[in-house]
């Protein structure tokens, strides 16, 4: 049994750089496959232009030597005159090969051949003839061609005759000699008019492509452009957004860093930052900080478990933030134990919030599954004015103050402070507040 792997990094790169150029590199093939179609069809009307130029000049010059064999009987000329004759021709079976069904591509190509069109024009012509013969400018180009094949014919034959009249020597009777000569030069007439309507026709068509080609090629680059701008955008955005899940994920981690996940309060690293910097300003005013220790917590974790714990320390942090100063700072310090910073907070202003504190939590009714439990708290408070005092004494001091509430009996606030100590007495407790 075969165990799926994943796909390692430098594939899923690979994978990842093949998604994003995909779209560009299919509009450039297909800018590419338009170029080159545009090339083709280009090149093979050129063909056709230049093929039609040497068909024209060819029958002009059939009727020319035949016409100078009528009046000298040279045989040289009639042989010129074969040989001019025999380009158009060769273009007439081409064009006869190419309109067989089915298609006759190698007699169309000896055809062309014979007609005087360049090897490597030839299966442009074909391809041409083959494919676009029923676009409406070639159509028309196609029938100006054909309708000289009977001229062709005549003039083939026409050929003949004045060959097998000149054996017997020269045409004596002027007027038949006059009557001949009018009749070639009725044929180069004819032959003329119908090339100059191909020519026409193609030039016609050749700029027409052109334009159509042309603006193909420009519509499939402004596709490309704005495919690119959207693209770039698209990368832009996902760059963007993908720095912005960064910063939040930052931020989350920074805020997981300093404050509880529980409360939602700072935490003890962030306090004990947060009273070193206050400490290095102390200057400025007395620093009041107070450390508040739950009595019994224990007790409710025990009888209703950790969830109900949870919700009682959150509700005490939620409670701790009530009426705070935006300078204050609140914080869980682990477990049941929670601590407040009170810059510019004087002695006497720090005692009565602790005090304050207190009588909050004993009031404090919380209740679980039908049970209810008295909530109280020893605090204790250190009031701060020396600028040398380190974070450890302020911490030990605040700490001591706490102790020494617990060992008065708990549910009491402790103040100690640089020049005086005093211990402030509780004067309701919640059995009294009851009765």
């Amino acid at each position: 049994m075969f165990r799926r792997t994943a796909p390692s990094t430098k594939g899923r790169s690979l994978l990842h750089v093949i998604k994003l150029v995909s779209p560009f590199v299919m509009v450039v093939l297909l800018q590419a496959a338009i170029a080159g179609f545009s090339l083709e069809v280009m090149s093979s009307v050129r063909a056709y232009v230049a093929g039609e130029a040497l068909w024209s000049r060819s029958q002009k010059n059939a009727v020319y030597f035949l016409n100078l064999y009528l009046h000298s009987g040279n045989a040289s000329q009639f042989a010129q005159y074969q040989a001019s004759l025999a380009v158009p021709i060769g273009d007439e079976f081409a064009r006869w090969a190419l309109e067989r069904d089915p298609v006759d591509v190698e007699t169309a190509r000896i055809g062309f051949l014979q007609g005087g069109n360049h090897p490597d024009d030839v299966p442009g012509l074909i391809w041409l003839f083959r494919y676009f013969k029923q676009v409406s400018f070639l159509q028309e180009a196609i029938r100006e061609w054909a309708a000289t094949d009977p001229m062709l014919l005549e003039l083939s034959v026409f050929g003949e005759v004045i060959r097998s009249e000149l054996e017997n020597g020269p045409v004596q009777d002027g007027k038949r000699l006059h009557l001949l000569s009018s009749r070639l030069s009725e044929l180069n007439t004819e032959f003329t008019v119908h090339a100059k309507r191909f020519s026409t026709v193609l030039g016609e068509g050749s700029r027409a492509i052109k334009m159509t080609l042309t603006g193909v090629n420009i519509v499939t680059a402004v596709t490309l452009i704005l495919l690119l701008i959207w693209h770039t955008r698209r990368l832009v955005l996902q760059r963007q957004a993908f720095e912005d899940a960064l910063h939040a994920e930052k931020e989350r981690l920074a805020h997981q860093a300093f404050h509880d996940w529980l409360t939602g309060l700072s935490n003890r690293r962030a306090f004990e930052a947060r009273l070193q910097s206050e400490l290095a300003n102390t200057g400025t005013g007395s620093l009041g900080l107070i450390l508040l220790d739950l009595d019994q917590f224990k007790s409710v974790n025990d009888t209703c478990g950790h969830l109900a714990g949870d919700r009682l320390l959150c509700q005490i942090a939620q409670l701790l933030r009530q009426d705070r100063r935006p300078i204050d700072l609140v914080a869980r310090l682990g477990g049941d134990e929670f601590g407040l910073i009170l810059p510019r907070c004087p002695p006497s202003a720090a005692a009565d919030i602790a005090e304050r504190l207190r009588r909050s939590l004993e009031m404090l009714n919380f209740a679980w599954d039908d049970r209810y439990f008295a909530v109280t708290a020893s605090i204790g408070v250190a009031c701060i004015a020396d600028g040398n005092t380190t974070l450890e004494d302020a911490m030990r001091r605040a700490d001591a103050a706490c102790y020494r509430a617990k060992d008065k009996g708990r549910n009491a606030v402790q103040v100690d402070s640089a020049r005086a100590e005093v211990v402030v007495v509780p004067t309701r407790t919640r059995e009294a507040a009851r009765a």
